[in-house]
């Protein structure tokens, strides 16, 4: 089972029992054998466990001796140390978020650079979350109700608003990404690859490689084209078709496949992957998933106006009535289908603490 507590990444991890280390100056799991003889920062940083590891990073739980508050240290493999392109990478991601204060962004306290076996290894600190991830909770468990994946969905958009308004687009927006605080809170974590929104080519293509994750990458994202705030309501909307059909909108035999997908064809409504999916929401998740930008939605707070919408309506009508929607639903050489659609002011309060039980038990 995945360990319980997590930080701000790596975004891909494995437990943090399994297995020997493979960077960052050691070869177990020890704490003495990272880092500088298990401390960080010039010593300020003492390493007592590992959370877990990913392609690009090792995160580990440490005490912050100076303020003696227990903190989550990220370090980047020392094997990629000395490329530039990874380190550009993990240096962006403290940059980015180094500016945002939100409660559902995972925040950075400091980073820095240290010489660990001889390699200068960056590394960024930051709060520490107890908790599971969505991609954790949609292994261990059933899919959650349509009204806590709403709330849950509301949770990532009021990240994403607070981003945007500070100038800066996530990428990567995935359930590997997104944390359940056990106390029912919504983080949004790893901006490794985020980007600021200044500058006239924000493109998603880097050394000629596409940036993001195959399941959740929007169409301009795939093409290498200018990417904007609606390429992180696109995963966004990859996210919330996941918690409410149990899979991505886009499934295949290699990554290439699934690319293609996103680029030319038209995922089926969730409804009709799943009954336990209201049909009134697929107007919500479609429209977030439409190829061309401009037919998206223009913001995280408009689209999370109408999750909230939705979240009021399944509270007082229930699902499968008929009495609600949130659009039209546009299919595969059909006409769309017209629908009245209610708005919700895009304040709206705070939606984004999930009630108790917790997405239902593990399996």
């Amino acid at each position: 089972m995945m360990a319980q507590t997590r930080s701000g990444g790596p975004s891909e991890s494995e437990p943090a029992n399994g297995g020997n280390g493979n960077g960052n100056g050691g070869s177990g799991d020890s704490p003495e054998l990272w880092g500088d003889g298990g401390l960080v920062g010039d010593g300020r940083y003492r390493l007592t466990h590992r959370l877990g590891r990913g392609g690009m990073a090792e995160v580990f739980a440490a005490e912050d001796v100076r303020l003696g508050r227990t903190v989550a240290v990220k370090l980047l493999r020392s094997d990629l140390a000395e490329d530039p392109v990874s380190k550009a990478r993990f240096t962006r991601e403290a940059q980015s978020v180094a500016g945002l204060n939100h409660h559902a962004v995972v925040a950075v306290y400091d980073s820095g650079e240290d010489v660990i076996g001889g390699s200068t290894v960056p590394y960024i600190v930051m709060e520490l979350v107890e908790g599971r991830t969505i991609r954790d909770l949609l292994i261990e468990s059933e899919p959650p109700p349509p009204d806590q994946a709403l709330i849950i969905v509301s949770g990532v958009l009021e990240a994403l608003a607070y981003s945007h308004h500070h100038g800066i687009v996530h990428r990567d927006i995935k359930p590997a990404n997104v944390i359940i605080t056990n106390t029912g809170a919504v983080k949004v974590m790893d901006f490794g690859i985020a980007r600021a929104l200044h500058g006239a080519q924000s493109t998603m293509t880097q050394t000629g490689m596409v940036m993001g994750t195959p399941q959740y990458l929007s169409p301009e994202q795939a093409l290498g084209k200018t990417v904007d705030t609606r390429s992180d309501l696109y995963a966004t909307g990859c996210l919330l078709y996941e918690l409410l059909a149990h899979r991505p909108p886009f499934t295949g035999e290699s990554p290439l496949s699934v690319v293609y997908q996103h680029v030319q064809d038209i995922p089926v409504p969730p409804s009709r992957v799943s009954d336990a999916v209201p049909p009134e929401l697929d107007g919500l998740v479609m429209r977030s998933l439409a190829k061309d930008p401009d037919d998206r939605f223009q913001s995280a707070e408009e689209m999370r106006g109408l999750a909230q919408y939705a979240l009021q309506m399944l509270t007082e009508h229930g699902g499968h009535t008929g009495a609600w929607d949130t659009g039209t639903v546009a299919m595969a050489g059909a006409a769309p289908v017209a629908g009245t659609t209610a708005m919700m002011p895009a304040g709206g309060g705070d939606t984004s603490q999930i009630p108790a039980p917790l997405l239902g038990p593990p399996r």
